[in-house]
């Protein structure tokens, strides 16, 4: 596979031989951005901050108390500290959880099924602090993902679109090495960690942004859905024997 290639001439590595797959949560596991962007709207509108469909979607995978600092700065010129822009967060989580609960995005299982019997761990390396949001991880992926095998927002100083949240996840796993994962992420600021990470990155296009912003972040590969991933897995993984 001429990706596998490009991947590791890129990286002069020898061999790419994953042990595992790490995950982001929102967008990829579940079908959970259009309620996400309504959240962030109304949570925003109640501290005189604009935000839009497209910043939600643009900011995806950041962790959130960056992404109100980050706006909060634009719009009103103001620095805030982290516990100030955690206040404001809780109200987006609020708002977030009073929307009716997001499906669990369609090929996933399959996937799953798949990589767990081709021996390999997964992990979730997500944007995220909602402790709901993990217990739901842990209570519809339970079969397929240890709660030690998932890095929230919590767990790094430093969000998407820096690596350390990717490097975190592969510390979490098993301390394995860049060339000994995957990455499946749908967003610019994801795709961006994953590859600074030097992880071989799949971007699987599940939002409204042309495929265009992710191939442009560095994906190493792209799928429109996520069950067109699940068809593909076998093949890819193959690829890497």
């Amino acid at each position: 596979m001429n990706e596998i290639k490009e991947y590791l001439n890129k990286h002069g590595f020898e061999a790419l031989r994953p042990k595992a797959v790490l995950f982001d949560m929102d967008g990829v596991l579940y079908d959970s951005m259009p309620n996400h962007a309504i959240a962030w709207q109304l949570s925003m509108e109640k501290f005189g901050i604009h935000m839009t469909k497209a910043d939600a979607y643009a900011t995806e995978g950041a962790r959130g108390v960056d992404t109100i600092r980050m706006m909060v700065k634009t719009q009103q010129g103001r620095d805030i500290d982290e516990a100030e822009a955690q206040t404001m967060y809780n109200e987006k989580t609020r708002q977030f959880h009073a929307l009716p609960e997001t499906p669990v995005m369609p090929g996933i299982m399959d996937l799953m099924a798949q990589i767990k019997s081709d021996g390999l761990t997964i992990g979730v390396v997500t944007g995220s602090g909602q402790r709901p949001l993990i217990n739901r991880l842990i209570k519809d992926f339970g079969s397929y993902l240890d709660e030690n095998h998932i890095v929230t927002a919590y767990d790094v100083k430093r969000g998407k679109p820096a690596p350390e949240p990717y490097l975190m996840g592969l510390k979490k796993v098993g301390g394995i090495n860049p060339w000994e994962a995957f990455i499946v992420e749908n967003a610019p600021l994801g795709i961006k960690a994953g590859v600074t990470a030097q992880v071989f990155t799949i971007a699987v296009n599940t939002g409204p942004l042309p495929d265009e912003a992710l191939l442009n972040e560095g994906a190493n590969l792209l799928f429109p859905r996520m069950t067109v991933l699940s068809q593909h897995w076998k093949d890819l993984f193959t690829q890497c024997r």
